[in-house]
């Protein structure tokens, strides 16, 4: 039978294990290869860490689990990074002294695909063998911000949509502003002509804590936004870009992260979810709109830049120019986002400020 507590042994001529055959040695980054350098794969989910060697292979995802991982004497760790139940392992172990690399989850997806197995054990072995496809793991405190500063913002947008059906139905005027808001949050209703019914008196107390607990949000959503703005450079290129400030670039960048991971401006717009539909049957082409299959943050930033400030950008206003004959309403805005989207990735990608290349001449003929 076999031992369930051997571990991999690397050699000259290769890596065995009693459970798989592995890559060649020479296939496998520096780090594999090194007898000294102890690398494991960790397959990560809200409640386990799957190790890809020792003799115990499931783990708590908490402190204890991570203590008892430290005992192997690890020096790297390649994992997925599995939104928000990746963080935490990562930054530990990181703070431990130890390497942590994070793999694409398009890539390990691509792996999975090819071998045609999907366990969380060898999901771990997997990842063990793809340092050489791995980047280090690198804590961005701007990422962070922008989650809450997101995450306020839908907050807002539930209360403000909430404290508009109150007044709805005590009142003919549902407009929200900071000064009714301010008279509402301390129970004035003084300058309010209100409909006396059944329901009035429950409802003015549901619009009170409402505005109350809005203007709260709002000056949170204020500190949060400063704080974003202070993590963006001066000088980073996307601020060249008409249109972009501070606050728009810094949500870009921390949901973004790494613009190389979009080696072409397709992928990055396919991010965004703003990549059209298109069918083709025989000679019918139909268009379906977009995918609206990426983040749908960005694409709403995009769209709102585009709508907003388009005669400022020239490369915007002249697509602007070039098919308002032929695309009306929506699809104009949202052919402008894409636009919008595409000169990011060129500015971002390049890391070339921004210019509107051609349309100087254009616009003099």
């Amino acid at each position: 039978m076999v031992d369930v507590s051997s571990e991999a042994k690397s050699s000259a001529t290769g890596v065995t294990n009693p459970y798989r055959r592995t890559e060649h040695c020479d296939k496998i980054h520096a780090y594999r290869c090194d007898k000294e350098v102890g690398v494991i794969g960790i397959d990560v989910s809200k409640d386990h860490l799957i190790t890809s060697r020792g003799r115990v292979r499931r783990y708590e995802n908490s402190k204890k689990g991570y203590e008892e991982i430290l005992k192997m004497k690890p020096c790297t760790i390649v994992l997925e990074p599995t939104g928000v139940y990746a963080i935490r392992p990562s930054q530990y172990f990181k703070e431990k002294g130890i390497k942590v690399l994070q793999v694409s989850p398009n890539m390990l997806s691509r792996e999975k695909e090819f071998r045609g197995k999907k366990t969380d054990f060898y999901d771990a072995e997997k990842l063990e063998n793809m340092v050489n496809k791995a980047k280090e793991y690198d804590y961005n405190p701007l990422k962070e911000l922008v989650t809450l500063y997101l995450f306020l913002k839908d907050i807002e947008t539930k209360y403000k949509n909430r404290l508009k059906r109150a007044l709805f139905l005590v009142n003919d005027n549902d407009k929200v502003n900071k000064d009714r808001l301010e008279r509402l949050a301390k129970g004035d209703f003084t300058r309010e002509e209100l409909y006396q019914l059944e329901y009035t008196p429950i409802v003015l107390e549901e619009i009170k804590i409402l505005a109350k607990n809005l203007l709260e949000i709002q000056e949170r959503l204020k500190e949060v936004r400063r704080m974003i703005e202070g993590q963006v450079p001066q000088d980073h290129v996307l601020l060249t870009i008409p249109g972009v400030g501070k606050l728009a670039a810094g949500i870009i960048i921390g949901i973004v992260g790494d613009i190389r991971r979009f080696p072409k401006p397709e992928s990055f717009v396919a991010y965004c979810g703003l990549d059209p539909v298109v069918e083709r049957s025989g000679r019918a082409v139909i268009s379906r709109g977009i995918s609206k299959r990426g983040n749908k943050y960005l694409r709403s930033l995009f769209y709102f830049l585009a709508v907003r400030n388009y005669s400022r950008n020239p490369t915007l206003l002249k697509f602007y120019e070039t098919h308002k004959d032929r695309l009306k309403g929506k699809k104009l805005y949202v052919a402008l986002a894409r636009k919008l989207a595409r000169v990011v990735w060129s500015v971002w990608y390049n890391n070339r400020p921004y210019e509107p290349v051609g349309v100087i001449l254009v616009m003099q003929k």
